[in-house]
C-alpha cells in the first residue's frame, strides 16, 4: 500500500506547523513549549480523515528533514495508538517508497528498539507543559503495519464521505 504524505513538521524541529485547510497555506500553530524535537518528519496522509477530524497523522522515518509543504511517497511499516484531549489520534509510522536504503523496514518490528522508544517518548512529553493538552496510553501502544493499513483504509473511506475541507475544525 502507497500514498502520499503531506510534511508539515521537518524532523528535529520544535514549531509546530499546520496546513490550513481553508486556505492550503501552512500555518504556525505554535512552539512546543517542551524542549522536544520532532524525531522523524510529521505531517498527513492525504486524502483521509482520522476520528478527530484532522486528516490521519504520519511520521516518516526520513534520513534528512524535509521542508513544510514537501509530498513524500510513502508505505507504511506501522503505527503508534494514543489519545489527546480530541479522541483517538493514531501516528502511522511510514518509510519514503523511494529510499531503498529502508527497504528492511517492511513492518514495526524491523524498526530498532532505541528508535521506538525515542518515538515513544516523545509523544508522552510533548503536550506535557500546554495547558488544556493531554495524552492518554492507556489504550495505546504500537501495532504493526497490517493494522496501520487497516487504520489508512478506514480514513480514506471516512475522507471519501467527509472531506476534509467540510470536516469540523
Amino acid at each position: 500500500m502507497e500514498f502520499d504524505v503531506t510534511i508539515e513538521i521537518p524532523k528535529g524541529k520544535r514549531n509546530k506547523y499546520k496546513m490550513d485547510r481553508a486556505t492550503g497555506r501552512i500555518r504556525l500553530d505554535r512552539t512546543l513549549f517542551t524542549a522536544t524535537q520532532y524525531p522523524a518528519d510529521y505531517g498527513f496522509i492525504d486524502d483521509t480523515l482520522g476520528e478527530d477530524t484532522d486528516p490521519l497523522d504520519a511520521l516518516v522515518l526520513v534520513q534528512e528533514p524535509t521542508f513544510p509543504g514537501c509530498v513524500i511517497r510513502c508505505r507504511t511499516i506501522g503505527m503508534f495508538r494514543m489519545t489527546d484531549e480530541k479522541g483517538p489520534d493514531p501516528k502511522v509510522i511510514c518509510v519514503p517508497t523511494s529510499d531503498l536504503r529502508l527497504a528492511y523496514l517492511t513492518d514495526i518490528a524491523d524498526m530498532e528498539h532505541f528508535h521506538r522508544l525515542e518515538i515513544e517518548h516523545f509523544f508522552q512529553v510533548y503536550k506535557a507543559l500546554e495547558p488544556s493538552k493531554s495524552i492518554d496510553f492507556e489504550r495505546g501502544g504500537w501495532a504493526g503495519r497490517l493494522e496501520a493499513e487497516a487504520e489508512i483504509r478506514s480514513s480514506q473511506q471516512r475522507g471519501r464521505a467527509m472531506p476534509v475541507d467540510s470536516a469540523p475544525e
